[in-house]
């Protein structure tokens, strides 16, 4: 409730509070200058702790404004979050206060959350040149920056389709070919996989990010959307998505083809799982976990693979669902209209989506490069990154929506609400369908108050 009512209180204040400061995106202190002084400035930049590699993020950190300094005089201070809820209680924050990061690292998925605010440059042709043109970047990593080309706030950062990890030689001792292309026939194999303290899948139900994903795919494949935006109507209570999360909780519950202590995950913690010997599946990665299992005991010994495109109990997509193999989904960079370093932040922008720094990027954390250029590099001669490829061409974008932050989070809640009957070993039919009226009434209602 606390969230909805600030995102009303945000677009209601956004334009006031922006029209007293004067701001624009060309009324900037340093606009224009053809060599940016940035001496004595401090460029804030807000972006997601990083749980699997934070030694690494931290020198980053140190690099990025050594280098920046290096080239206009100008230092960078990052502040982390470490949740959805903290990214949007952050963004909410300054937007109502009027102060606060010049740049923030967002999820795509709260890119629309972000412009709904009205609080962040929307890039014109000029802004776009500042950060090397729009043709800089792959183009499906544009799919989520705006509602439309001439609408758009967000800068590529970084691109992670989700795909899955597999562990080959658990599979061919079982006599498995090939992972399943349907949600069924995964969990069939995942039963033969599971032996001992070896699963058959590595969950991380208490993560803050990765639950509803599993929720969301398995809808949309269902033909069930979450949010119909033309109907401006959330679906959230419908069987389809009751239908996921009761395979998403049976297989820790009914199936147990998942490590009981999963319960308490984080990704970090079944990617370590994976990385182990002990899973033969880790659903829901992205490449970036190929830092970590090339220096782990499956190096070598594992694959990725596009996840499940056929929704629970069915052999085909049907009802007008869709074969989405991933959200479309990495990092937009947005440029605070309140900033009143504006050109020596998008010169950051430009800095770090250059080729040299997307490559060095993607070989320290794993996640892939927006820029065309560092993107060739990265691939060329690459094979284990085809099927990470191939799930991005069938990624689907979530709904472009001011609701959809409360919306992610209200799904995210359902599993947090049910971990404690997760812990006594099943989730019943009426709690569940209690917790998903909850979810669709917060839903609805920031529906019904978005833009």
């Amino acid at each position: 409730m606390k969230v909805r009512k600030a995102l009303v209180a945000v677009a209601a204040l956004a334009v006031v509070g922006l029209a007293l400061q004067g701001c624009s995106s060309n009324g900037t202190s340093d606009s224009g200058s053809s060599k940016l002084d940035g001496k004595g400035k401090t460029i804030n930049v807000m972006i997601a702790a990083n749980a699997i590699y934070p030694t690494e993020q931290k020198q980053w950190f140190q690099d990025v404004s050594a280098q920046f300094e290096k080239q206009t005089g100008a230092k960078v201070a990052f502040e982390t979050f470490a949740s959805a809820n903290d990214e949007l209680t952050k963004i909410q924050t300054s937007v109502l206060s009027g102060q606060g990061p010049d740049l923030y690292d967002l999820g795509t998925t709260f890119t629309p959350t972000a412009y709904s605010t009205g609080a962040f440059v929307k890039l014109t042709d000029a802004d776009w040149a500042k950060v090397g043109g729009r043709d800089r970047f792959v183009p499906a990593t544009l799919g989520i920056s705006g509602p439309d080309e001439k609408n758009e706030v967000g800068i590529p950062f970084l691109s992670r389709p989700f795909v899955m990890a597999y562990n080959k030689d658990l599979l061919a001792a079982a006599g498995i070919d090939k992972p399943a292309t349907t949600w069924d026939g995964l969990t069939d194999q995942a039963k033969k996989l599971t032996s001992g303290d070896v699963h058959g899948m590595a969950i991380a139900y208490a993560d803050s990010f990765d639950p509803w994903k599993f929720v969301w795919a398995m809808s949309l494949q269902a033909g069930n959307p979450i949010l119909d935006l033309d109907a401006k109507k959330a679906q959230i209570d419908d069987p389809a998505t009751k239908k996921a999360y009761q395979t998403y909780f049976d297989w820790l519950t009914k199936d147990k083809v998942v490590d009981p202590a999963a319960i308490g995950w984080k990704n970090a913690q079944a990617i370590a799982s994976f990385a182990n010997g002990k899973a033969a599946f880790l659903p829901m990665v992205s490449s970036s976990s190929q830092v970590t299992l090339d220096k782990s005991a499956v190096a070598g010994k594992y694959a990725y693979a596009v996840m499940p495109t056929v929704p629970p109990g069915e052999t085909s997509n049907l009802n007008g669902g869709k074969p989405a193999s991933s959200i479309i989904s990495g990092d937009n960079m947005v440029v605070a209209k309140y900033s009143k370093n504006q050109d020596l932040t998008f010169a950051l922008v430009k800095m770090l989506t250059s080729t040299e720094n997307q490559v060095k990027y993607t070989k320290t954390f794993g996640d892939l490069p927006t820029n065309v250029d560092a993107a060739k590099q990265i691939e060329q001669g690459n094979t284990s990154l085809a099927p990470i490829l191939d799930a991005g061409t069938k990624s689907v974008g979530t709904p472009f929506s001011g609701a959809w932050g409360d919306t992610q989070l209200a799904l995210v809640n359902v599993v947090v609400q049910s971990i404690p009957s997760l812990s006594r070993g099943s989730v019943s039919s009426s709690e569940l369908e209690s917790r998903l009226k909850t979810a669709q009434a917060t839903a609805q209602a920031s529906l019904d108050k978005a833009k």
